[in-house]
């Protein structure tokens, strides 16, 4: 949740106040009117990909030796196009796990590693034991090698205590060497320093590679052009989904009269873009974009605006799910309560008759995000304070709404997911545990001195300083310690997935977990949504020119 005083109101106030501390929109009803230069030319984009695409193919298929595939997979992973030639890739992989190679290439054998174990390959790290020295201490005499181990070794998990060596090791060296270098390799080292590879939000590691692929002499111009035309293409369909979801915010704004919403409809998109970026996931990104709209009503009426009676009453009727629950509300909740109910008729009627069944999983969600922000109502009015992070996060992890949209994703995706596989994701698998662990403790961090600001339950922040009698900045410390602990507990889980659990699923909690990591890795920039104004311009206006 996010957290900002609590506020009594009576059932028949009709308007709320926004709090301070929260700017207004940055883009209103921009994307309502809003078309991209390049629409007009969509028709000739479209055509011109499908022949780059099938260029790029021939390229694909005629990589035989390891440096080249490996080269080649990176390359089309990072420009946003391996999707296109999946099992291509994943047969060209088969081929690196199973063929000789130089092993005494540090860059080499880094590329290798950190490929197939983002492809679900358990392959082991104790080789990179061979590139230290007596004294124990990595031997390494290039910036590529260098750049490259650090990447491999954020794919580490529990136990792997090479790895976490080299992450102290390379970091500590691109630091000091970074004010030596010069575009592109300066570039590509700050933004490795900033979120290692494997952990960059995909969309955005497209748009920040493009120029820097675009630069490189090795560059192969056909997947160049089709990389550039495919960014243009996803940021039409994008801005058309913008277009209809702003729409529907404006009338849920409308008919809720609930003035105090917070209007981030763009940067909610924007975050669910990143989890869910491939076309084919246009009707998941609608689903998400509305869910989160949603979650951060429900959150605010619960952290902010509505007393506990109110609150409890608005929890009651999430429960029941139906018109008759009406009656238990306050004026204010009414519109918006029907208007939740409307939504998800929509939902039933977009997934057709095969999948409307899976909207059953949404409401669940729900159930169980209002159970635990309940909890922390009394959390809150109780003053209690949980004895340990771990008894904090049992509660709050579930509470910070990431489980619910990583888990509403797959609703909207295609026949192979079950329903097998979504009423295994509501047992809340250890994969989600971690990945909701690593969303909690990161927002954390980056809202905590906001968040503590008012009357409101404590944090993991304040929990982890009680429990081990730290001060803020050693608790932040710890906290991020943690952190990593989830994304090595993720990576466990990637590597070993169940029949319960495709790959789909692990892939898909990952690239929630990134996009986690960039909305909270400099503040809260949801609430603070100024921080990301440029990226967002770069991803939905700005076109790639051809």
């Amino acid at each position: 949740m996010s957290s900002t005083p609590a506020a009594n109101f009576s059932n028949e106030d009709d308007e709320r106040k926004a709090p301070t501390g929260f700017h207004p929109s940055l883009w209103g009803d921009f994307f309502i009117s809003y078309q991209p230069p390049t629409a007009p030319k969509h028709a000739y984009m479209k055509e011109r990909a499908e022949v780059l695409k099938e260029e790029v193919r021939k390229v694909v298929k005629g990589s035989n030796e390891v440096p080249e595939i490996l080269d080649l997979v990176i390359t089309l992973q990072r420009l946003g196009l391996d999707s296109y030639y999946k099992a291509e890739i994943d047969e060209l992989l088969c081929t690196v796990y199973n063929t000789d190679y130089n092993d005494k290439d540090l860059h080499l054998v880094s590329l290798r590693f950190y490929l197939l174990r983002k492809n679900g390959y358990d392959v082991s790290s104790d080789i990179f034991q061979h590139f230290k020295d007596k004294e124990g201490s990595f031997v390494v005499d290039d910036t590529r090698s260098l750049l490259s181990l650090y990447n491999a070794a954020y794919m580490r998990t529990h136990g792997e205590t090479v790895l976490d060596e080299a992450v102290v090791f390379t970091s500590n060296r691109l630091r000091s060497e970074l004010k030596h270098l010069k575009s592109p390799v300066a570039d590509e080292v700050s933004l490795a320093l900033d979120t290692p590879l494997f952990r960059r939000v995909r969309i955005i590691e497209t748009r920040n590679y493009i120029p820097i692929y675009e630069s490189a002499t090795t560059r192969n111009e056909a997947i160049l052009e089709f990389a550039k035309l495919n960014f243009n293409l996803l940021q039409l369909i994008y801005c058309e989904e913008l277009k209809t979801i702003t729409r529907w915010w404006k009338e849920l704004n409308v008919e809720s009269n609930l003035s105090f919403i917070r209007d981030r409809i763009v940067e909610m998109h924007f975050w669910m873009t990143g989890a869910c970026s491939e076309p084919h996931y246009s009707l998941s990104r609608i689903i998400l974009t509305k869910m989160t709209a949603f979650i951060t009503i429900l959150d605010d009426i619960f952290d902010t605006y509505g007393t506990t009676e109110e609150s409890m009453m608005l929890a009651k009727a999430i429960y029941m799910c139906n018109e008759s629950a009406t009656l238990l509300l306050p004026k204010y909740m009414m519109d918006f309560y029907l208007y939740y109910l409307k939504t998800f008729d929509s939902f039933e009627e977009a997934l057709g008759p095969n999948k409307s069944y899976r909207v059953f999983y949404l409401k669940e969600l729900f159930k169980i995000l209002i159970k635990g922000y309940s909890e922390e109502i009394k959390w809150r009015d109780d003053h209690y304070i949980p004895k340990t992070i771990e008894e904090h996060l049992e509660l709050s992890r579930t509470t910070v709404g990431a489980f619910q949209l990583a888990c509403a994703s797959l609703v909207g995706m295609g026949d192979f997911i079950t329903e097998d596989t979504l009423d295994y994701l509501l047992t809340y698998p250890k994969l989600l545990k971690s990945y909701t662990t690593c969303v909690r403790l990161s927002n954390d961090i980056a809202s905590t001195k906001r968040e503590q600001a008012g009357d409101h339950y404590a944090s993991t922040i304040q929990c982890y300083m009680l429990q081990h009698g730290t001060t803020i900045h050693e608790a932040c410390i710890g906290i991020k310690e943690l952190i990593e602990d989830s994304w090595k507990d993720m990576m466990k889980e990637y590597l070993t997935p169940t029949d319960l659990q495709p790959k789909i699923v692990a892939r898909t909690v990952i690239d929630f977990a990134r996009t986690g990591d960039y909305m909270y890795k400099q503040a809260d920039s949801f609430t603070f949504s100024h921080t990301i104004k440029d990226m967002i311009a770069s991803l939905y206006v700005e076109p790639y020119s051809i």
